[in-house]
């Protein structure tokens, strides 16, 4: 199984990933983390990405908070899929980590979740990984299932309450 790379810009950003550790986790997703930032240590980001398909990597998720340019540099030096997370900092909380993460030229894709949206990054790059494991995607599948299962069960105590009321 492929691996997924989670590069942050700051360790300030590692709280915020948790999610998505657990995640993977949780899916059997082997994942390795890296502190690179585009702008303090852009040869280091440049050379991880460029090498990153031979490493084993499969996925890339870049978290970034404030001018968030991380995933967009990685995925200028990679054909992987670059996941981008931007992160709530600053006076901004999060929203020009988005746009920055969000706003990508023609020619350079980078998906991107909600601003914290870690959680989701992982399912994303499970999703991406499940195009070639049948496992893994049965594993989405259950998953999937054992939501849906959770939503209807609230959904009938709360009809079952409101019957009383």
């Amino acid at each position: 199984m492929d691996k997924v790379a989670i590069i942050m810009g700051s360790d300030s950003d590692l709280p915020g990933l948790k999610p998505a550790f657990d995640t993977l986790a949780r899916f059997g997703v082997p994942v390795e983390a890296h502190v690179y930032s585009a702008h303090r240590t852009p040869d280091e980001a440049a050379a991880f990405a460029q090498s990153a398909r031979e490493a084993g990597f499969g996925v890339i998720i870049a978290a970034a908070g404030k001018a968030a340019h991380l995933a967009g540099a990685l995925a200028a030096r990679t054909t992987l899929p670059v996941i981008g997370v931007p992160m709530k900092a600053g006076e901004l909380d999060g929203l020009d980590a988005l746009l920055s993460t969000v706003q990508m030229p023609s020619g350079i894709p980078v998906a991107t979740v909600a601003i914290n949206g870690a959680a989701n990054a992982a399912l994303l790059a499970i999703q991406i990984l499940a195009v070639r494991d049948a496992d893994l995607a049965a594993q989405l599948d259950e998953a999937r299932m054992t939501a849906r299962a959770s939503v209807l069960a609230k959904n009938d105590a709360l009809r079952e309450q409101r019957k009383g009321a």
